[in-house]
C-alpha cells in the first residue's frame, strides 16, 4: 500500500506529475517489501515489458528455426524433422500441425526477419528465455550431426539482436561444440582459476540457468531449460573429476 500513500503525497506536493512519480517509487518499495528485500521486481519492467501470447511466441520461434535451417544455403530434412518432432512431443500432434499451418500462412504473407522477430521478443520476454531460445536454435543446427560455420554465424547474429552478452553466447555454444576447455567455457571461467572460484562459478551458473528462471508457459522452452541446466551440472562434474574435488 506504500504506492498509494506515495501517490497521494506526490499529488498534494506536485499535483498530477507528483502522483505518478509517487506511485512508481511506492510500487518499487512495495515490491521490495513483498520479496523480503531481495530479488524485487522493478516497476519499470512491469510497465515496459508485455507478455507475448503463446500463439505469437510459437510462430516467432518457428520463424527463427526456419532462418537457422536455411542459413547454410540448404534445407536439411533432418533439421526439419527435428523441429517437427520437438513440437509434436511438446504440444501434441494436432496442436503442432496447427502451429505449422499457421506458420506457413504467415511466411507466405511477409518476409521473415530475424531482427524484427528479436526486437518483438525483446520487449516481451525475459533475458533467461532468450538464452533458452539460443540453446534451442543450436539444437536445431546440430540435428543433422554437424554445426556449420554459417549456422553458428547466424545464431551469433540472432544473439546480437537478442542483446545477449558474448560470454553467455560462448557458454551456450560450448554446450554443443566440444573442446578441451569446454567445461570451463560453459561455466564462463578460465582453466587457471582456483577450486574455490570453480565452485563459485557453478553456483552462479546453476542459479542463472535454473529452469525456474525461465518463467514461461511454453513447454518447448521449459524442456530446453532443463537440458541446459543439465549441461551446467555435467560441466561442473567434469571439472570436479579432473581436479579431484
Amino acid at each position: 500500500m506504500i504506492k498509494w500513500f506515495a501517490a497521494i503525497l506526490g499529488y498534494y506536493t506536485f499535483r498530477f506529475p507528483g502522483a505518478i512519480l509517487g506511485f512508481i517509487i511506492g510500487s518499487f518499495f512495495d515490491n521490495l517489501r513483498s520479496s523480503g528485500g531481495g530479488g524485487a521486481r522493478s516497476i519499470f519492467k512491469d510497465i515496459t515489458q508485455q507478455n507475448v501470447s503463446p500463439a505469437d511466441f510459437e510462430i516467432n520461434l518457428l520463424s527463427l528455426c526456419s532462418i537457422v535451417i536455411k542459413s547454410d544455403g540448404s534445407v536439411s530434412q533432418t533439421e526439419m524433422d527435428y523441429v517437427r518432432r520437438y513440437f509434436v512431443s511438446t504440444y501434441g500432434k494436432d496442436k503442432a500441425n496447427a502451429i505449422f499451418r499457421t506458420f506457413n500462412e504467415v511466411v507466405k504473407k511477409r518476409e521473415v526477419s530475424a531482427e524484427r522477430i528479436c526486437s518483438y521478443l525483446n520487449q516481451r520476454t525475459r533475458y533467461e528465455v532468450r538464452l533458452q531460445l539460443l540453446h534451442f536454435l543450436f539444437g536445431i543446427a546440430q540435428a543433422d550431426g554437424t554445426l556449420r560455420p554459417a549456422e553458428i554465424d547466424k545464431i551469433s547474429e540472432i544473439a546480437g539482436y537478442f542483446r545477449v552478452s558474448q560470454i553467455d553466447f560462448e557458454s551456450i555454444k560450448a554446450m554443443f561444440i566440444k573442446s578441451a576447455d569446454n567445461a570451463y567455457k560453459i561455466l564462463e571461467i578460465e582453466k587457471s582459476v582456483s577450486d574455490e572460484e570453480v565452485k563459485k562459478a557453478y553456483r552462479t551458473m546453476a542459479k542463472k540457468y535454473h529452469p525456474d528462471r525461465v518463467n514461461t508457459e511454453n513447454e518447448a522452452i521449459k524442456k530446453g531449460a532443463e537440458e541446459k541446466f543439465k549441461e551446467v551440472q555435467k560441466a561442473y562434474e567434469t571439472i570436479q573429476h579432473e581436479r579431484g574435488l
